[in-house]
Parts: structure tokens; sequence; C-alpha cells
């Protein structure tokens, strides 16, 4: 059996969506069987915070992870682009609460990774990925996100909106059929122009911009052109694969959603866990 980590060091700076806030994260290789972990190096004594559902402790909007009182928020489009490239341990240190967005996708991280490539690293005891038994699901009201027992993994995903240009989508995508480099990672954040307000009056998005999210209102979207043609719900994936990920290794399941949220995916996540299946 073998793991992966990074064969040299990457290094990215950029803005928080929510927090505005520029920070600096450098992802280090480290040893076989450390796993995904984030160090925030801004603080003292370095505190480390697992890539691990059970450190996650906020999902508005993104994904947070903490512990104790030390956090790091929206890990989601990282986390995907390192699992899904084979990373299976890297060190991540980063200078501040929130990793940057970067233009709204996981195609720099993903560049990055492939850029510096990975190496081999053999283990003794790598334990077997779960393989999901039975259908799970989670649900509140019409939306909701399950896992069907498949022989490979596979993340299928529906949107629904009410303005013309997004509407409803669906799109489905294989790690064994397709590079998540080219049909997923480049996906970016998307927003509706009417909730903008509202959401800035909130405390959130105080780093978005049209440079790092696409925004629609009910006349288009405001800066066109898209990445694909239903580039919403490739997103929509990559916010999954990246939630999902903090199962350590992806079961074989067929994961499918529907108007989900970060939460959902999160508890998606949890009850895979405690069904141990």
């Amino acid at each position: 059996m073998q793991q992966y980590t990074l064969a040299a060091e990457i290094n990215q700076t950029g803005v928080g969506l929510h927090s505005g806030v520029n920070t600096h994260v450098r992802i280090l290789p480290v040893s076989s069987g450390s796993g995904r972990y984030f160090v925030r190096v801004d603080l003292p004594d370095l505190p480390i915070i697992p890539a691990q559902v059970a450190a996650v402790n906020q999902t508005v909007l993104s994904t947070q992870l903490g512990k104790g009182e030390v956090c790091v928020r929206t890990v989601e489009h990282l986390l995907a682009a390192l699992a899904s490239m084979g990373v299976d341990n890297a060190r991540i240190e980063i200078d501040g609460p929130e990793l940057p967005l970067l233009d709204g996708s996981a195609k720099v991280w993903a560049d990055s990774i492939a850029q510096v490539g990975l190496v081999s690293q053999p283990v003794s005891n790598n334990q077997a990925p779960l393989a999901i038994q039975q259908p799970i699901w989670v649900y509140q009201d019409d939306a909701f996100a399950c896992a069907l027992p498949t022989p490979e993994t596979r993340f299928s995903y529906g949107i629904d909106f009410d303005v013309p240009a997004i509407g409803n989508q669906w799109h489905s995508w294989s790690p064994t059929v397709a590079s998540f480099a080219v049909e997923i990672a480049p996906a970016r954040t998307f927003g509706l122009l009417h909730q903008i307000e509202y959401l800035q009056q909130s405390g959130l998005i105080k780093g978005g911009s049209l440079d790092n999210a696409l925004v629609c209102g009910s006349e288009g979207w405001l800066n066109p052109p898209l990445r694909f043609a239903n580039e919403p719900v490739r997103h929509k994936i990559l916010d999954l694969v990246g939630d999902l990920s903090l199962l350590g290794k992806f079961p074989s399941a067929h994961f499918l959603a529907y108007k989900a949220s970060h939460n959902l995916h999160i508890q998606l996540a949890k009850k895979i866990l405690d069904l141990g299946l």
C-alpha cells in the first residue's frame, strides 16, 4: 500500500472570502501517516488543527475547522484539491484565520500540486477506505445529501435557482473517469446579486469581489464568461469533495446531493463515520 505527499513545498498568498484578511499559506511535505492538517503559524505554540470531520465547528457559507479557540475557515477548496490529486499527507501552515480565496476556484491549488508533483510513501498499516454498504441520507426540507453503495466513487449534484442564468443544473463526476484538475477545480464560487448586501451587513464576504466570485443577477452574469456552461453546479461538487475529504479517504460510494449546503455535507460525513460502514 502507498500514500503520497508533495515533492516540494507550495506557497500562495491572497484574501479570505469572508474575513477580508490577507493570509499566506505554505504547504509542506510530511511523513507517511501524518494526514492533512493545518498549523496557525501566527499564534503562540503553533496550534495544529487536523483536517478531520471532528474538527468542523462552523458551516455557514464555508467550512471552518477549529480546536479550542483556534480556527481556520474556508478550507474546502484546498482540501478538495489535495485529496482529489492524491495528497494523503500535508502540513498546511497559515498565518491567519481563513484560506485565500484566490480566483474563487481550486485551480491555483490544483495547478500548484501538479507543478511540484508527488512522492510515494510506503505504509505498513494503511487502513482501507470505508465501503458504503447501505444508503445513507441526510436532508432538510427538499435539500438532501446521500451516499449510495457503488463499486467506485462518484459525485453528483443538482442545484435549482430562481434566476434564469442558473436555473436547474445537474452534473456528475467520477475521479476514475475524468480529471479533477480539468473538470472540477476551475469552477468558481458564485453568488446572487440580491443577496450580497445582506451578506455584507452580516459580516460575511468581506473579501469577495468580481475577481474571485461569479455574481448573477436577474439579467444574467455580471462578470462573464463562465468557464463551463454549468460552472455553478460544478463548484458545488468541488465543495462537496472538499467537505467529504475530511473523512480521510473517499469511501467507495456514489455521493449525490441536491440543493445541499456545507452543513448537509458535514452531516453526511458524520453519519458515515457514526455508522462505521
